[in-house]
């Protein structure tokens, strides 16, 4: 037999020949452990004499692995590929690095601030000079951007110094801090005289802090503040054109995340045989990435005693007292929040509302709104906010309301939205202005109570928004009558009959003939008698359409009331007093006829009904 081991650039094969009868076995081995077999079987019938094996594989710390592997160990951040080419690849945390246990590498003094609530650090970089968390000191030589911290935790924080040179060639100075949110894609540019841009859009700040993709950021006559808080500390990166400090710090904690996590190792738990091991991780691994709010703290306790209740029986006296999870009512059974809410704390054991879920809430908060943009329609305009973003804010919606101190927002029950809306028939108080070809309708809520105080004991809230309508798109009409009198004979009967147009429900605005009437707004039209005995006569609208020709024959209709009633098909109409007396009134929003520009002749049929012994109201 022949065994030979052939080589196809990076590519090995084994190679078996015998051409002897019989089989002939070879045993691949990979440090005395069998990884695989080749075997030839010749027969007298049959001759087989060579076969090949593809042995091609990547070797790593003793282990072979074959092509097209990949092996990922988030435990221990360690991750190894070999691929289709035999070509091996592995990483790992570098040596300045440690492992959350969840495939993240964080630096290690931010691995040991987990575990620290007294963190405190500061990393300075001024000029060409970088003093580090630990004080070491180190000067940039060349104009290039380094990397100054990374997080990686949502949303994924880096912070980038990015060095030019000034006076002189080989002196390089810091000029532009770049916090780039690597998992959404996000680059926050700190530039040289107060100039903050969000990618390529310049960003107006002020003291007051406005969040941006979750980071807050504010500004003063000192310089730029950006602020990120995570699970138990803050990074807050400060750049005032010269210097940057990126200052680390702790949140108030009595006690160390890792030490309520380890409560599970301790008395009364420790009496229960269970293993706390899987509830301990699960602890850590949570507290390490989201804050400590919520009671959550107390869900993994109550989780590990509620399993040894089950299953042994066991009452784990006293625990509550120990880890401070004193009431073992469940959290938040009092609340209903919507489907884009949950139920959490204001403050840590304090009193519960729902807030807003983040996902949800950044679509709002990456626009710096606090709710959907305003709904404009032909004759109203309504804007919703969200409730939980305005408690975020601090800011109560029943206090809120329009220009007009009667008109305030509508809960919805379910959904938790406020909604602020005008129409045509109550304007709220909005400002009416025109603009070359446009009529704009603005609005402002607020929680202004409309007196002239002095002080104030809340902050102010002013939303303004408005809807803006090209007068192309509004037809203007002239009425040419708006005042039409007959002197109507009838049997015994002398009397006059008025048909009158107004554009308000009081009827006290008639409609003169050189006003504008626009395209659906809305006309009342009084028909007023005089001459009757009300006691005895009532009239009664049977009957109002409208055409495009002075009489019917031949003409477009359109019918206003039927049967003395409002068209059913014409939701805009209402028919008001009919039959009750000598005048009634109806009122419908303006129209035109669809592809004609002439004019519209407004018709009525009445009668006159006899009250003793009939009903006359249709």
């Amino acid at each position: 037999a022949t065994l030979a081991l052939i080589n196809f650039g990076p590519q090995t094969v084994l190679y078996l020949y015998s051409p002897a009868e019989g089989t002939v076995v070879v045993d691949v081995q990979v440090d005395g452990t069998s990884a695989d077999q080749v075997e030839v079987t010749n027969t007298p019938t049959s001759r087989q004499t060579r076969v090949y094996l593809d042995i091609s594989g990547c070797r790593h710390s003793g282990a072979l692995y074959k092509p097209a592997t990949q092996v990922n160990s988030p435990e221990t951040c360690f991750s190894l590929t070999c691929d289709e080419d035999v070509v091996l690849k592995t990483s790992s945390c570098g040596p300045l690095e440690r492992c959350l246990g969840n495939g993240s590498c964080i630096p290690a003094v931010l691995y040991d601030a987990i575990f620290n609530p007294k963190l405190d650090l500061v990393c300075t970089v001024t000029g060409p000079a970088l003093i580090d968390f630990q004080g070491h000191v180190t000067s940039v030589k060349d104009r290039c951007t380094y990397s100054l911290l990374s997080i990686p935790s949502v949303p994924g924080l880096q912070v980038l110094a990015n060095f030019q040179e000034r006076r002189r060639k080989d002196v390089s100075f810091l000029d532009s801090v770049t916090l780039w949110l690597d998992r959404l894609g996000v680059h926050i540019h700190l530039k040289q005289g107060g100039r903050v841009l969000v990618d390529d859009s310049t960003l107006t700040l002020s003291r007051s802090a406005q969040m941006v993709h979750g980071v807050e950021l504010s500004q003063d006559l000192t310089g730029v503040t950006a602020k990120l808080s995570l699970s138990n500390f803050t990074v807050s990166v400060f750049f005032d054109g010269y210097t940057v400090q990126i200052h680390l710090q702790g949140l108030e904690n009595p006690t160390s995340l890792l030490g309520i996590c380890n409560f599970l190792k301790e008395a009364p738990f420790s009496s229960c045989d269970i293993d706390p091991e899987p509830y301990i991780t699960a602890c850590t691994d949570t507290l390490c990435s989201y804050p400590d709010l919520d009671a959550l703290k107390c869900q993994f306790l109550e989780a590990y005693a509620r399993t040894c209740r089950l299953k042994h029986n066991a009452t784990l006296d006293g625990w509550r007292s120990k880890s401070e999870c004193l009431n073992p009512e469940a959290f938040c059974q009092d609340r209903t929040c919507s489907d884009h809410e949950f139920c959490g704390e204001k403050t840590a054991g304090g009193d519960t509302r729902c807030f807003c879920r983040a996902i949800y809430a950044s679509k709002y908060k990456d626009r710096n709104t606090l709710g959907d943009p305003t709904v404009c329609n032909q004759n109203s305009a309504s804007l919703t906010l969200v409730n939980c973003l305005l408690e975020d804010a601090g800011v109560d919606y029943t206090v809120l309301h329009l220009k007009d101190l009667t008109c305030r927002g509508h809960m919805d029950k379910e959904r938790h939205m406020v909604t602020f809306s005008f129409n045509s028939t109550n304007h709220c108080g909005s400002e009416v202005t025109s603009n070359n070809n446009q009529i704009i309708y603005q609005n402002t809520i607020s929680n202004d109570d409309g007196f002239s105080n002095v002080i104030t004991r809340r902050d102010q809230v002013f939303i303004n928004f408005s809807c803006i309508y090209l007068q192309e798109a509004t037809k203007a009409f002239k009425i040419r009558s708006s005042s039409v009198i007959k002197v109507i004979t009838s049997a015994v009967w002398n009397y006059t009959l008025t048909m009158n147009a107004y554009t308000d429900a009081a009827r006290t605005h008639p409609v003169e003939s050189n006003n504008e009437v626009w395209l659906d707004q809305k006309i009342w039209v009084e028909l007023k008698t005089d001459g009757l005995d009300g006691d005895l006569i009532s009239m009664v609208t049977k009957s109002c359409w409208a055409t495009n020709q002075e009489s019917d024959n031949g003409s477009l209709r359109y019918d206003l009331i039927k049967n003395g009633c409002a068209n059913p098909a014409d939701p805009t109409v209402t028919v008001e007093g009919n039959g009750e007396g000598t005048s009634n009134y109806f009122s419908f929003n303006m129209f035109q006829f669809s592809g004609r520009s002439g004019n519209i002749f407004l018709h009525c049929k009445l009668q006159l009904c006899v009250k003793e012994g009939n009903s006359c109201i249709p």
